[in-house]
């Protein structure tokens, strides 16, 4: 589905939907989740809690992470953030099987689109999507390690491309920013750099 028609979709979401409500987590606030050793899908459950109890439902419907029949451990992560009783439908691929998460999909993706254009046009950078697949990405961490002097708190650190694309660009001799050798790298020397990259090969 294009961009431009999620966008329509919305539009028609937001006339029949009693509420929309959206959470945005900004990346730096990721990361002090991280250091309290919140992982993603903890995270994920915190805040989808939140949002239940913002919302005045008895039934939620929730697109699981992680297989639901071999490990229900994602509901019970959400409901031990609840301090109501309501009934939770936590199923995989929900957003193909309920129009609810389907159009909660939808909005989500919009949010996002909107929140990678509104960074693109403060880092004057056209970075493409923000995934690790996307060359135009890998050149905006590129360009953020070789130029930026300081570390900026738009970008998910924890993000494993952050420190592969870091090793590749110090095993090729490009002068990074002293940040990225002592926080990135965490001072690694370019010995153990090579070490560690043959053993990723493995």
């Amino acid at each position: 589905m294009s961009p431009n028609r999620r966008k329509e979709l919305v539009e028609e979401i937001e006339k029949i939907a009693k509420n929309v409500v959206v959470l945005r987590i900004p990346a730096c606030k990721i990361l002090s989740y991280s250091k309290k050793k919140i992982k993603l899908d903890e995270l994920e459950a915190i805040k989808i809690a939140q949002l239940i109890e913002m919302i005045d439902a008895k039934k939620f419907y929730i697109d699981s992470l992680g297989n639901v029949r071999e490990n229900p451990r994602f509901e019970r992560m959400i409901r031990k953030n609840l301090s109501k009783d309501v009934e939770l439908v936590v199923e995989n691929y929900a957003d193909e099987n309920y129009p609810v998460v389907s159009a909660a999909s939808i909005v989500a993706k919009v949010e996002r689109d909107r929140a990678i254009e509104e960074l693109k046009k403060k880092v004057k950078f056209d970075f493409g999507v923000g995934y690790s697949h996307d060359e135009r990405t890998i050149k905006f961490l590129e360009k953020v390690f070789l130029e930026y002097d300081k570390k900026p708190d738009f970008i998910r650190w924890h993000w494993d491309t952050v420190e592969s694309v870091a090793e590749r660009l110090w095993r090729e001799g490009k002068k990074l920013k002293p940040w990225v050798r002592e926080e990135i790298l965490k001072g690694k020397s370019l010995q153990k750099i090579i070490k560690d990259f043959f053993k990723k090969m493995k």
